[in-house]
């Protein structure tokens, strides 16, 4: 269970950064606040999970072997 907690704690607090950096990224390209919001939503609709998760268990598999 512990396990599966730091997992979906890692998935959010991935996600949270990219919308973010999304939201950040459509400042910079002179959007308005309406079109940043749009840039973050659709960051977090193509946001890589699969990733995270090889990521986060590439990282649990190392601590694992120390």
């Amino acid at each position: 269970m512990r396990h599966t907690k730091q997992l979906l704690e890692a998935v959010r607090a991935a996600c949270v950064e990219t919308a973010l950096k999304a939201y950040e990224d459509g400042g910079f390209s002179g959007l308005c606040a309406e079109g940043r919001w749009e840039c973050a939503i659709g960051a977090m609709r193509h946001f890589d999970v699969a990733g995270v998760i090889k990521r986060f268990d590439a990282s649990a598999s190392s601590e694992n072997d120390i």
